[in-house]
């Protein structure tokens, strides 16, 4: 590995998902203007819009897609295009 390419500040960091207010401490190098008390640490604070407790991919609340669907109605305006 090269010498001197990884950051050395890592330190615990609060990311807060502001869609639902869930909040996740992890280490980070991101610089945050704001602090926020878990527990009694007082913590660097990142807002953040959207994660996996509140995207619809994670909670199961994502849409299907009915591909079936869209291939019939592609087939019906375009399939017949080719046959002369």
């Amino acid at each position: 590995m090269k010498k001197d390419i990884h950051p050395e500040n890592y330190r615990p960091v609060v990311f807060k998902d502001m869609s639902n207010d869930d909040i996740f401490i992890t280490r980070s190098t991101m610089q945050a203007k704001e602090t926020i008390t878990v527990d009694g640490v007082e913590y660097p604070l990142i807002k953040v819009e959207i994660s996996n407790t509140s995207h619809p991919f994670f909670t199961g609340k994502a849409k299907l897609v009915d591909t079936a669907g869209r291939v019939d109605k592609f087939m019906s305006r375009y399939g017949k295009r080719n046959r002369k």
